[in-house]
């Protein structure tokens, strides 16, 4: 049986096309088709449902000790009220998952993971926490870090798009242009107590992404739409969401990093803090940083019309292997194929010529 979201009724009522994903039964596009909901979100705004996502709670004395150890960005520099994008090392030089760190104080912190990995990233905290207990000469049972899987109890909602603000605004009194990018705040929406109302999103559209408890998830949703009229809100389906997040470059973890890539092969060296803090995988990083990467993850525009997939094998001129794509699409609007890949250092600059394997031709595309 798939897992449901507090809206999958409502996907299934606007002829949404539903697929599992991770575990769920989401809505894939809708009527519109991915093409439209892409420009919809790049020219006014659109509604996802990410309720899938997983909610850590992690809590107590020694929380900032512990989220310092097992994360590779600088916890230390959050406020209150802010967010932090970073990963977790998984001890042998790859990522255990990407994820964004939400500050309420120096004892509470909310983890938001990706849908997919809510069950090893759980297992994983627990066995980090054991592990840091005992560095720390703690016992099993001791309350200085607590920690709590809350993510069946939450319902997320990500309203992005250059209008996204403006139409939220409608529903709550929080000034939200004074809530900065990557900050939240817990206030009153749509009727409804203490909804984390965080300036993020994965779309590059800008916009805020919305945390409820599951119950209340109908009421904003229909609130939501009842505003949204004069908008041309419009429920955007997960096919768009990979179209708008691959045209901003941004990684999607099982594609573009996964357990064997390493945060500065995926060009995430902006959240490894080498020089702020012990953490695991440290040692590897620093020596890896040191030497150098063998590979690199690039970004590509095919030089003629074709869809570079994940898997197809990346060659140079002379047809040898260097690397294999990890996303790829037809770009909505411009038709123009794009993807990201893993290449030898040696062909990663900017600029060079590359070649995708695509049924037995070398179609060149250029790193940009």
């Amino acid at each position: 049986m798939l897992k449901t979201t507090p809206f999958t009724d409502i996907h299934m009522s606007l002829g949404a096309t539903m697929a599992e994903f991770a575990g769920f039964n989401m809505p894939i596009n809708y009527p519109t088709g991915i093409q439209k909901e892409h420009q919809i979100v790049r020219e006014s705004v659109g509604v996802f449902d990410v309720s899938h996502m997983g909610e850590f709670w992690v809590k107590g004395d020694k929380a900032l000790d512990f989220l310092q150890y097992i994360t590779s960005n600088d916890v230390s520099k959050l406020d209150a009220g802010k967010a932090q994008y970073t990963c977790f090392p998984n001890g042998k030089g790859g990522i255990v998952d990407d994820l964004i760190i939400y500050k309420y104080s120096t004892t509470k912190y909310l983890l938001v993971v990706n849908a997919g990995n809510i069950d090893k990233d759980w297992a994983w905290v627990n066995t980090c926490l054991s592990n840091f207990l005992q560095r720390s000469g703690l016992t099993s049972n001791s309350e200085a870090v607590l920690l709590e899987n809350a993510s069946d109890k939450y319902g997320q909602l990500a309203v992005q798009g250059p209008k996204a603000t403006e139409l939220l605004q409608q529903l709550t009194d929080a000034d939200l242009s004074a809530i900065p990018y990557y900050s939240f705040r817990e206030w009153s929406f749509a009727g409804v107590q203490g909804v984390l109302l965080s300036n993020t999103g994965y779309t590059g559209a800008g916009g805020f992404e919305l945390y409820f408890k599951k119950e209340d998830g109908i009421q904003i949703w229909n609130a939501l739409f009842e505003v949204g009229k004069e908008f041309g809100l419009a429920p955007i389906g997960l096919g768009a969401r990979d179209s708008l997040r691959l045209e901003k470059w941004y990684c999607l973890y099982g594609h573009d990093i996964d357990d064997t890539t390493s945060p500065l092969e995926a060009g995430l060296g902006w959240i490894t803090k080498l020089d702020a803090k012990d953490f695991i995988d440290k040692p590897y990083l620093q020596k890896q940083k040191a030497e150098g990467v063998q590979r690199k993850l690039v970004h590509f525009e095919m030089q003629e019309r074709a869809i570079p997939r994940n898997g197809y094998t990346i060659c140079n001129a002379e047809g040898t292997a260097i690397g294999n794509v990890t996303s790829g699409i037809m770009l909505p609007g411009t038709k123009k194929g794009i993807g990201m890949g893993y290449v030898t250092t040696a062909n990663a600059a900017k600029g060079n010529t590359i070649y995708v394997s695509i049924r037995e031709k070398l179609i060149p595309a250029t790193i940009v």
